[in-house]
């Protein structure tokens, strides 16, 4: 039980978008398309799932371990890099169109703040193994459910009558901030 709360505190009550703020860039830059969006947060998943298995076992066994706390911060970063090029390789292999459309934003998950947040706040959860690939996959799941989401609106958005003004960045920012008060309603409803 205390996995599926740990997944849905990351994924809907303590959101890394839109409740804590993380990973604003890929949420806005990728959001144009619900096919796109999808893709990037599953790519996104699939980093911050292996993000927080990996960076638990070097926190508890390196870091830790050699009592070289100074290193976590390189050590996570260079973890994060790594498994973002494991990616990328992969898709660009296995799907070149999917490559194309994600462009430049697939590299950049490697500066994505949600993946290194992701890594930090972990640590400081005191989670166990297990504990952490939850909270990861939770965090992954919460990103593309909340890009998934911006996108589907904004799909709609452009058959919609939007004043002049607020076309483009404007609505799309105004919705991203509706969209961050709906999610705080959750908050404080889980604490883990």
């Amino acid at each position: 039980m205390q996995l599926v709360l740990i997944f849905i505190s990351a994924a809907i009550v303590n959101n890394f978008v839109l409740t804590l703020f993380l990973g604003i860039c890929p949420f806005l830059g990728m959001s144009k398309r619900v096919e796109a969006a999808f893709s990037m947060g599953l790519a996104t998943t699939f980093v911050m799932t292996l993000t927080g298995a990996l960076t638990w076992i070097i926190n508890t066994y390196i870091i830790k371990g050699l009592d070289v706390p100074y290193l976590q911060n390189v050590a996570f970063i260079i973890t994060i890099a790594s498994l973002v090029q494991f990616v990328e390789m992969y898709i660009k292999k296995t799907s070149p169109s999917l490559y194309r459309t994600l462009g430049i934003f697939l590299p950049l998950i490697t500066t994505n703040c949600a993946v290194f947040g992701l890594a930090l706040f972990a640590d400081l959860k005191g989670f166990s193994f297990i504990e952490n690939i939850a909270y990861g996959f939770g965090a992954g799941a919460g990103f593309t459910l909340a890009m998934t989401m911006m996108a589907g609106i904004r799909e709609e958005l452009r058959f919609s009558d939007v004043p002049k003004a607020m076309e483009g960045a404007g609505i799309t920012l105004i919705v991203a901030g509706l969209m961050a008060l709906a999610f705080m309603g959750f908050s404080g409803l889980l604490t883990v």
